[in-house]
């Protein structure tokens, strides 16, 4: 038996995934853009400073104590900015699969649906992170080793959270109807 070939009609077709963000035309930076890329590149060039120094420490002989914590607030930039940069681009993962085959009027039903439900767990991701700091307030949570208090940690976390939530939510109603 010969193997199929790409003229054969019993080939496998080859499936191609489009994964450009859903706004097509290349949006102008703004400061609020600029803002969150530079926080974001702080905070991955210190997590990377840290994480590289603490590893050349222990092949040379030395310890950086409380280097993974301060990766870990690192961490917190980085996330937080991420999402909010992809958010302000339109760049979050989106499967295309449903869309793809609805009328123009039906895919932008669909996006504005889509935004607003992600406005509303981002919403939901605030309001329980904000619950969790207000029950831990009090407590003066710290890191083990180098006592960095995690409450102005989680309130960029959920400062964040509430900004992604208002950037869907204004794509949602932006949209033009269908």
């Amino acid at each position: 038996m010969s193997e199929p070939t790409d003229s054969d009609p019993r080939a496998i077709p080859l499936v191609t995934a489009d994964i450009r963000p859903d706004t097509a035309p290349a949006v102008p930076i703004g400061h609020g853009q600029r803002l969150v890329f530079w926080i974001g590149s702080i905070g991955l060039l210190s997590a990377a400073a840290i994480d590289g120094v603490a590893v050349l420490g222990r092949h040379i002989g030395f310890t950086v104590l409380g280097s993974i914590e301060l990766v870990q607030v690192a961490v917190v930039l980085i996330a937080s900015s991420a999402m909010i940069g992809a958010t302000i681009v339109g760049a979050h993962a989106a499967v295309h699969i449903v869309t793809e085959r609805l009328s123009p009027g039906g895919a932008r039903t669909a996006r504005r649906f889509a935004d607003a439900l992600s406005a509303l767990t981002f919403i939901l991701f605030a309001v329980g992170s904000a619950w969790v700091a207000a029950d831990l307030w009090s407590g003066h949570e710290r890191t083990e080793l180098l006592l960095l208090p995690l409450r102005w940690f989680r309130l960029i976390w959920i400062a964040a959270t509430v900004i992604i939530a208002v950037l869907f939510a204004r794509a949602a109603f932006a949209r033009t109807p269908a």
